[in-house]
């Protein structure tokens, strides 16, 4: 399809010149069979609706006039190769997967439909495609359409936001107005960094214990994006905070299979051993996130230091042992 495109792209040039364009010119043009211009012409008008005009009495061919906007015709169609079209269509299923509520993908269906018709695809085409990518997430918190939508429009508009927020490790909910800076999905949850007007300060709130969620009119309180980069991610996770300590693991050689491919932060280092294990030391602010992550490694992973994280790892265990050993 690579040609096709380069063709009609040549097409569309020629067309776009606002004057009617004979066969012969295409010809000249192209370089390619009478057919395969004929084939290109019908692929612009039937797949593409480009309103595309033909004057048998001249032989010409031209854009009807009443498609123009503004100060050009506009002819709807995607200039992607087959490749680059079947990429598309990946990434719409990977869209659909961490879609809430079908906020996003109703959104985009429209496009959907034109990718479908770019690459000539019927019905049963359509759901294979369906079946052969499947995106699986677990723990997925999901959050409400209305909500996601509203913030969206928000962060893109550059305004206010005025919503409730429930503090789960308080269990209280306050009313809060953010400007949002940031949308961040991570680990199956959506997350909003906002500047909390509240509290005078950036701050990442969790978009599904948001509600009433209100876009107001006024405009956002504007953070170079380096700021929230520099304030919000220097912890592990998605734990915000500044005082960032580092934490060594040691990781046993049959983790080490893993480990030592997974990026648990852009900070991190990795040292591997004679015997196979893996040292690894990174950045914390807020344990909580790293100590879970280590304890699913159960016994193949150690915690070196800090002596503070040591002691909380330790303490889960032996609260888990205490559990299951229950009669």
């Amino acid at each position: 399809m690579g040609a096709q495109t380069d063709r009609i792209v040549k097409i569309e040039n020629l067309l776009r010149r606002n004057r009617p364009v004979n066969f012969q010119t295409f010809r000249d043009v192209l370089e390619v069979s009478p057919a395969t211009i004929k084939r290109d012409l019908a692929f612009l008008r039937d797949r593409l609706g480009c309103p595309i005009i033909y004057d048998r009495t001249e032989d010409t061919y031209r854009l009807d006039a009443s498609a123009q906007v503004g100060e050009r015709l506009e002819i709807p169609g995607l200039w992607f190769s087959a490749t680059e079209l079947h990429a598309l269509l990946t990434a719409h299923q990977l869209l659909s997967g961490l879609d809430p509520n079908g906020a996003l993908n109703r959104h985009v269906g429209p496009l959907l439909d034109r990718i479908h018709q770019l690459v000539g695809q019927n019905d049963r085409d359509r759901i294979d495609v369906l079946q052969r990518i499947s995106v699986i997430n677990a723990s997925q918190r999901p959050v409400e359409a209305p909500c996601f939508e509203a913030v969206c429009s928000a962060l893109l508009g550059r305004q206010r936001l005025s919503f409730k927020y429930f503090t789960r490790s308080r269990q209280a909910e306050s009313r809060r107005e953010g400007s949002p800076q940031r949308l961040i999905y991570y680990r199956n949850t959506w997350y909003l960094d906002a500047w909390c007007h509240k509290n005078n300060d950036l701050r990442r709130f969790a978009l599904d214990a948001m509600d009433n969620v209100q876009v107001w009119d006024d405009k956002a309180k504007e953070v170079a994006i380096s700021t929230v980069i520099k304030k919000l991610d220097g912890g592990y996770g998605i734990y915000a905070g500044n005082q960032v300590r580092w934490a060594r693991l040691m990781f046993s050689a049959r983790a080490s299979q893993w480990v030592a491919r997974e990026r648990w932060h852009p900070d991190q280092q990795l040292t591997s051993l004679d015997d196979g294990r893996v040292e690894m030391k990174l950045p914390f602010t807020d344990m909580t996130e790293l100590r879970m992550d280590i304890l699913r490694h159960g016994p193949e992973v150690e915690v070196l230091e800090p002596k503070e994280l040591r002691a909380e790892v330790a303490q889960q265990l032996r609260d888990a042992l205490a559990t299951y050993s229950r009669t």
